[in-house]
């Protein structure tokens, strides 16, 4: 008898149950009989479960051939037998076109392939249930479709054979999404440019252990760029940095080369692979060149300038931090020389500013432990009786390395560090402390008292309150104290201090301007200045000292008939011998400072210059 539903052996089970059935006691029916039975006890179920295997067939057919997700059925080698509609539309074939083709066939690179070849090994050599990853599939116009796609395995007819099956979720507006996100993650949105985050991560990379050659890094700032966003507005600015982007962009091509914007007007640039600065250095100037051609926001051309700060080196010579502090001195020095220009990184600057910058971080603590003093340099009458007639107030630093430093050593450094302010107030206050002290001792013989406002303190807006608050602690008049300036401060933007002079020469305090040439004198006049002295400086002092040239002494001549005509008194600093002294008094100045007659003296010096005049 043929075995139902083709199972093999199945005759011989019906017919061993059907003896046993027939061989218990009391049972009637002849083994035949109940092989019968039993046979039909089968078929039925057979049929029950061969109706359910179909039912599953159906329901799998038509979940296969319906489904959104492509899907590819192949054989235990991997290649495809069955492919449904859905994976065809996706990959632009027919699904027959797809039987035959290997799994690992259907990536679109070299790459692609390996990583679905590999799935199907790790299906077949581990225990794991199913493979994910994204691909890219290959399309049937060339291009690559970007997929999701799981691999896993499902059982045969035989026990125990498995056959791989591939699954692929359309991808392409998720990947573009991610992708888009990613961009702007490290890309700047107004630019296009990478932005900070992007190439601070590519300049570690680029300094890495695997890393060869040279590097460069250049920092760009644009000069004055406010002045284009405050007059323009800015949407025009953001114009100009977009055109300032191309065009660092077309400068800065190689295939080594990220160009970055890091801040709102600034940009990074980094080179790496075999590089010298003289390379470097041409690309940067071919940038600033090109930065001044205008770029065109309608019919308004804007040029912008730029300043460079250039590092170039060897990638073993320090990390990220070294070479990211050099280019922002490089910068620094750029921007201090007059903007408009690049710097090299120069390690012998470097380690004189590190000395420098230490000092003037050192200037807070030094004010507090007692470290500065007063120094005064006496201006002397010329008329031959050597009268102190005024003593400039200055500041000395006592500095337990470095010994004593002038005030022009560190107060340039002040101003970068904001201790301009409290340095200026400690010299105030302490030299008017020391003019209260010689009027009581010395009457009218005392002599005035003249500091010269560091430029920073000149244009603070409590000037005024601060030198009337001295003042009046110290009882003094404001006769008592001259305020000298020089032609820079009065013209500084930043404060009012054509105002806060006016001010305190209504006090009663006398101004003192320091000229070197006919525009300083200007000044005077055209800002109406209640100035009553000038001191000549510089030049124009220097030419009288070795002799006196027929030009120079012209060039004294008409500064000194001008001050006389906004009726001045002319004084000199800078006067290094008595025979300059000579010259100068032949000239009309009346008063003079310098070596000639004290470099410096303290206070108690001066004590000993005004005791002879007092009667």
């Amino acid at each position: 008898m043929p075995e139902p539903g083709g199972a093999p052996g199945l005759a011989e089970v019906v017919q061993r149950w059907a003896v046993r059935l027939a061989d218990t006691d009391g049972v009637g029916l002849s083994a035949d009989r109940l092989e019968a039975l039993v046979q039909g006890v089968v078929r039925d179920a057979l049929a029950t479960v061969e109706a359910g295997r179909e039912a599953a067939i159906r329901r799998f057919s038509a979940l296969y051939s319906a489904s959104p997700m492509g899907i590819a059925l192949a054989d235990k080698a991997g290649e495809i037998v069955e492919a449904n509609a859905a994976l065809g539309a996706f990959l632009g074939h027919k699904p027959e076109d797809l039987r035959g083709r290997h799994i690992a066939e259907l990536g679109f690179s070299r790459r692609d392939a390996e990583r679905l070849r590999a799935g199907l090994d790790e299906l077949e050599e581990t225990d794991v249930e199913h493979h994910r990853q994204r691909v890219r599939l290959a399309h049937a116009d060339d291009a690559g479709t970007w997929a999701d796609v799981t691999l896993t395995m499902l059982p045969g007819d035989r026990p125990g054979s498995m056959y791989p099956v591939l699954m692929a979720l359309d991808a392409n507006e998720v990947h573009s999404l991610q992708e888009t996100l990613r961009h702007q993650s490290v890309h700047d949105p107004l630019t296009g440019l990478s932005n900070s985050s992007r190439f601070d991560t590519m300049l570690e990379a680029a300094l890495g252990p695997s890393a060869r050659d040279q590097i460069a890094l250049v920092y760009l700032d644009i000069d004055g760029f406010k002045v284009i966003n405050d007059g323009l507005g800015a949407g025009a600015g953001d114009k100009v940095l977009r055109g300032i982007a191309r065009k660092l962009k077309d400068v800065f091509a190689g295939p080594d080369t990220l160009v970055a914007r890091l801040s709102g007007d600034g940009f990074g640039i980094l080179l790496r692979g075999r590089l010298n600065a003289r390379e470097v250095i041409a690309l940067v100037e071919r940038a600033l060149e090109d930065l001044g051609e205008p770029i065109y926001l309608g019919d308004l051309g804007v040029g912008v300038s730029a300043s460079a700060g250039i590092v170039v080196r060897d990638v073993a010579d320090g990390g990220p931090g070294d070479l990211q502090r050099a280019a922002e001195i490089a910068l620094h020095r750029a921007k201090e020389a007059g903007k408009a220009q690049w710097m090299l990184f120069d390690p012998e600057l470097d380690a004189r500013d590190r000395a420098r910058y230490r000092l003037g971080a050192e200037i807070a603590g030094a004010l507090e432990n007692g470290e500065f003093s007063l120094m005064y340099q006496p201006t002397v009458k010329l008329d031959g009786s050597g009268e102190v007639a005024a003593v400039n107030a200055g500041l000395r630093w006592h500095h337990r390395e470095q010994g004593e430093l002038d005030s022009a050593e560190f107060f340039p450094l002040a101003d970068t560090t904001g201790m301009t302010i409290p340095l200026g107030k400690w010299l105030l206050t302490r030299s008017l402390a020391t003019a209260a002290r010689w009027r009581s001792e010395y009457g009218d013989a005392a002599p005035e008292v003249c500091v010269r406002l560091p430029r920073r303190l000149a244009i603070d807006a409590d000037l005024v309150r601060l030198v009337k608050d001295q003042l009046d602690r110290q009882e003094l008049p404001a006769k008592a104290l001259r305020l000298c300036t020089d032609a820079e401060s009065v013209l500084d933007p930043r404060g009012e201090v054509l105002e806060s002079l006016a001010v305190l020469s209504e006090l009663g305090a006398k101004l003192v301007l320091t000229v070197s040439g006919s525009a300083d004198l200007e000044l005077i006049s055209r800002h109406g200045l209640n100035v009553q002295y000038v001191v000549l400086s510089g030049a124009v002092v220097d030419a009288m000292a070795d002799g006196e040239d027929e030009a120079a002494a012209r060039h004294l001549d008409q500064l000194i008939a001008r001050a006389l005509e906004l009726r001045l008194c002319v004084g000199a600093e800078g006067v290094v011998n008595p025979e300059q002294a000579e010259r100068l008094r032949a000239h009309g100045v009346v008063a003079a400072r310098g070596p000639f007659a004290a470099t410096s003296a303290t206070d108690d010096e001066v004590d000993t210059l005004i005791a002879p005049a007092v009667p």
